[in-house]
């Protein structure tokens, strides 16, 4: 179990989510990030295989679902509906509390400084309203549509202008902490809400690209087919 050797900092700050973990744990990475875990798990008397099985778990995430194998244009419209479900929907549940904590206790400790991202954990707050209620019309209205065969125009059209406002959020995202660039001597909680906020990123991106180019198109029609400009 060579992670246990790794410093609190570098785990928060390289494995997605890790932060997250760790937080529930009650293990303050941010003012002891240089202790290593093993010395963590002793001080808290925690069971080490069970913490480092859930590391472990969370950098196989980043590894389970390699899409650049796949053709989604051929695969199933069913398989591609579940994998955004769990790969995406399920994700974003997950990431968006973490990072409007981190925001927000960032600006809080941080405020006074220049590279301090002001805004952000109002803008998060915001892009999780939105995207949660974006998921629920497709899980609700649209997913049970295309699964059945049907492409409605205008419920695509509604979501597909709705991901247009989630790519705006991202550019304010970016403007805000200027790429996701951490700034020297940033604290770990600094860094670790950076690397999280690159991961969501990266993933509503994907996110988008599979729904706009695969899941919203419909197979090639036959004269018999609706196109779903009836609906």
């Amino acid at each position: 179990m060579e992670i246990l050797n790794r410093s609190l900092s570098d785990i928060a700050t390289t494995i997605p989510g890790a932060s997250a973990l760790l937080r529930q744990l009650d293990i303050n990475f941010c003012n002891q990030g240089m202790v290593s875990l093993q010395q963590a798990l002793e001080h808290k008397g925690l069971d080490p295989e069970e913490v480092v099985a859930g590391l472990a778990e969370l950098e196989m995430t980043e590894h389970r679902y390699d899409e650049s194998a796949i053709n989604w244009g051929k695969e199933p419209r069913m398989k591609l509906i579940g994998h955004i479900l769990e790969r995406y929907h399920a994700r974003h549940r997950e990431q968006l509390p973490e990072l409007m904590f981190l925001a927000a206790k960032v600006e809080r400790v941080h405020g006074d400084s220049s590279s301090c991202p002001h805004g952000l954990a109002d803008l998060l707050r915001d892009m999780s309203h939105e995207l949660e209620s974006h998921m629920m019309k497709e899980e609700q209205i649209l997913f049970p549509m295309l699964a059945g065969g049907i492409y409605p125009n205008g419920p695509i059209n509604v979501m597909q202008d709705e991901h247009l406002e989630h790519l705006e959020a991202i550019n304010r995202l970016c403007s805000l902490t200027n790429n996701m660039k951490v700034p020297a001597g940033a604290c770990n909680s600094w860094r670790s809400l950076y690397l999280g906020l690159q991961t969501l990123v990266d993933d509503l991106m994907r996110h988008i690209t599979l729904e706009n180019y695969f899941l919203f198109v419909p197979p090639k029609a036959t004269s018999s087919d609706c196109c779903g400009s009836c609906q």
